[in-house]
């Protein structure tokens, strides 16, 4: 069992078997994860019920609150691939933590433009200096940060070192985006779904939440799928079996 997991685990932290094996999982990934946003976005958008307080702006969520559970959870991903690969040296960490770093913007981005829209109507506001607000752009600006600093290098491996260290020193603000609203009087409400409560919502509401969610995170792993194996063709560019790849995409004459 042990010999199995190491032979799996070598497999995938080679650049050549992950760019083989993540292939065929990006494509079930990506639509098994069109399925379920379709799905959850439909049936969010247009058959749950109308919330009492909010009225319809309330479907925001079925967007917000997946976009903005992903844009940490990529961040907390980047830090902890970028920690790998400072301690044991896996390059395929590297890899897939410096294309993690666009997928998080656009999530960090779209997070808190559908909180913006959200905020109009039900705080009457666009933008408040509000605590999860606030900490929510400085998740946004430390992903800028790692990437400008992946650019600004003119090797990528110092870029690679240099946006790892500073992804686990932005670890810090993960926890301070969780719990905001509760150290801080903030206008932000409280989280919806908690595991140490039943969540507070009609199941009408709830499921396609849920199925969104779990949408949004198949299309991010899709994603970043396709981003790494793009990245370890132009990193491993000079390897035959590389060579032979991008010959085959006529990339190469």
């Amino acid at each position: 069992m042990w010999q199995t997991l190491v032979r799996w685990f070598h497999k995938w932290t080679s650049p050549k078997w992950f760019y083989t094996l993540s292939k065929p999982l990006s494509f079930w990934l990506g639509w098994a994860a069109t399925l379920l946003l379709v799905t959850a976005l439909v049936w969010g958008l247009m058959f749950a019920p109308i919330e009492r307080l909010q009225g319809n702006s309330y479907r925001i969520i079925f967007l917000h609150v997946p976009a903005a559970f992903l844009s940490q959870a990529i961040y907390a991903a980047i830090a902890v691939m970028g920690l790998i690969g400072l301690v044991w040296r896996i390059k395929l960490s590297f890899y897939a933590a410096k294309q993690c770093i666009p997928v998080g913007i656009s999530m960090a981005v779209l997070a808190l433009a559908t909180g913006a829209i959200w905020g109009k109507p039900t705080w009457g506001t666009w933008w408040e200096w509000d605590a999860r607000l606030t900490s929510m752009l400085v998740l946004l600006l430390l992903y800028l940060g790692l990437w400008a600093l992946h650019n600004a290098m003119e090797r990528p491996e110092s870029g690679d070192r240099a946006a790892a260290i500073l992804a686990l020193v932005g670890v810090v603000n993960l926890p301070i985006i969780k719990f905001s609203v509760e150290w801080w009087n903030t206008l932000h409400q409280p989280a919806t779904l908690k595991i140490t409560e039943p969540p507070p919502m009609h199941p009408m509401m709830l499921t396609p939440l849920l199925l969104s969610i779990l949408g949004f995170f198949l299309a991010t792993a899709a994603w970043v799928l396709i981003r790494t194996r793009l990245e370890i063709l132009e990193r491993e560019r000079k390897a035959n079996w590389a060579r032979e790849e991008l010959n085959q995409m006529g990339k190469v004459e």
